[in-house]
């Protein structure tokens, strides 16, 4: 009854994108987009809270025609679609920038500012389209960071001398640097690769989607959530209705309201549309 109850009352439903709502061919099913158009007929809004860059997000935008702001890189970035508003962005603060790209210097590392619009790279880190595991992301090549240290949303390192980059991060954190989070982790693609992720502390998905809400002027209690990975959990707030699929994370299932027993590439998300639409129309 409770989550009959919550699916009749929703107005806004969030998603990610990857191992979510997009096949593993990054593709949105047929069913998946006629259930959206449906909803939105009855008032049902819909976005994206992805760990991708705005700009890897707007085709998918077009595709559903959703029209109200969509949340980019976990959280660093909320940007109106269509018209290209900034609702809330997070830049890295520039003295930092420059900090890392010193670094990246010193120690050899591969070194990427991560945009809005576009993963920026020099011709000494050609290398950056190939090994950085951006999904959608647009990389464009430029002579120098001069000009980009003032809008970076995310700093990104990759390199296979794992100790420099260990030691870059432990520069970065709390107490040689303040107010940033420092995210280090070994590449599932290409062995002996180290990334390290450089952002703004307390940003993520959660705290995007707040703001989201306020903007919207809608309830916790009117919305839900679709998640499968760690960047998803912060979404997971109390009173929103939580969903997740057969693919999802345990942490997440264990915290969800509503488990659908296919995944991402079963058309799982579609079917939880399907539960919001029967319950709208009863």
């Amino acid at each position: 009854m409770f989550v009959k109850n919550k699916l009749k009352k929703i107005k806004l439903i969030v998603a990610d994108l990857d191992g979510t709502l997009l096949t593993n061919e990054a593709k949105i099913s047929e069913r998946t987009k006629q259930l959206i158009i449906e909803l939105e007929k009855l008032g049902v809004l819909f976005s994206f809270a992805s760990g991708r860059l705005h700009s890897a997000l707007i085709s998918f935008a077009e595709e559903l025609d959703i029209k109200i702001p969509l949340i980019s890189l976990d959280g660093c970035l909320i940007k109106n679609q269509p018209e290209g508003k900034v609702l809330f962005e997070s830049y890295v603060p520039e003295k930092y920038v420059n900090k890392a790209l010193q670094y990246a210097d010193k120690f050899l590392l591969n070194i990427a500012l991560c945009h809005a619009d576009a993963i920026y790279y020099t011709d000494s880190n050609s290398v950056i389209p190939q090994i950085m595991e951006k999904f959608g992301a647009k990389y464009e090549e430029v002579t120098d960071y001069n000009s980009l240290t003032d809008k970076t949303l995310e700093i990104s390192m990759s390199s296979d001398y794992k100790d420099n980059i260990k030691y870059v991060r432990d520069r970065l954190s709390f107490p040689h640097s303040f107010g940033l989070n420092t995210s280090y982790f070994k590449s599932h693609s290409y062995k002996g690769v180290y990334y390290l992720e450089i952002r703004n502390k307390g940003i993520n998905k959660g705290r995007a989607l707040k703001i989201l809400l306020r903007n919207l002027r809608i309830s916790p209690k009117e919305i839900a959530v679709i998640g499968d990975w760690h960047n998803d959990i912060s979404m997971f707030l109390p009173k929103v209705l939580k969903v997740t699929l057969s693919n999802s994370l345990p942490e997440l299932k264990r915290i969800a309201d509503i488990e659908i027993q296919k995944d991402n590439n079963q058309e799982g998300a579609a079917e939880f549309l399907e539960m919001v639409l029967k319950a709208k129309l009863k």
